[in-house]
């Protein structure tokens, strides 16, 4: 089996019965079972899981039951898991909106800035000077400095943003597949 195929599918193995069920939860949390804050040690678990998640990679829950009570617990536990992961999806679309708004501002800051250098500047100053040739090269140098983080940002920096949010939209919405117990 190559690489490529094994990372099309990650599955998450988790055990649920009475005893181990407290342990997937936050221990200082009194909510409800199903509303209950995921442990770091489960979302620590869940997100080394995903590492290798690719775009086009399917996220299967598979909760081990070891007898037909535990798997009263299933239900429960996975509604808390894709509740939180719906709402950390939601708080990164939240970011990812951020920051593009704050480097489409940063970049009609920085136009606004090249053209006050490169239009109204040099109009001041004698263009028979040669001190008028140094500073017009300046002033090419200084915009191009100016517009490289904007354009930089814009084009580069946003699929980490989308690929977090495609993951944390897979943990939100992964089926869940009941393994019974199997001797």
């Amino acid at each position: 089996m190559d690489e490529s195929a094994a990372s099309d599918k990650i599955d998450i193995f988790l055990t649920v019965d009475r005893q181990t069920i407290n342990n997937y939860f936050n221990s200082h949390d009194p909510a409800p079972i199903y509303k209950r804050q995921l442990s770091h040690q489960l979302e620590e678990y869940i997100r080394t899981s995903v590492v290798s998640a690719k775009r086009y990679s399917a996220v299967f829950y598979k909760f081990k039951c070891i007898s037909e009570i535990d798997k009263q617990y299933a239900q429960p536990l996975m509604y808390a898991i894709r509740t939180h992961y719906q709402m950390k999806k939601e708080m990164r679309e939240k970011e990812f909106k951020r920051f593009k708004n704050r480097s489409w501002i940063l970049l009609g800051i920085s136009l606004f800035m090249v053209l006050i250098c490169q239009g109204f500047v040099p109009m001041f100053l004698d263009e028979h000077n040669r001190f008028h040739t140094a500073f017009g090269n300046s002033l090419d140098i200084f915009s191009w400095v100016l517009l490289w983080r904007p354009i930089d940002l814009l084009l580069f920096y946003w699929n980490p943003h989308l690929k977090d949010i495609s993951i944390l939209n897979k943990l939100a919405t992964a089926e869940l597949i009941i393994i019974e117990n199997e001797k």
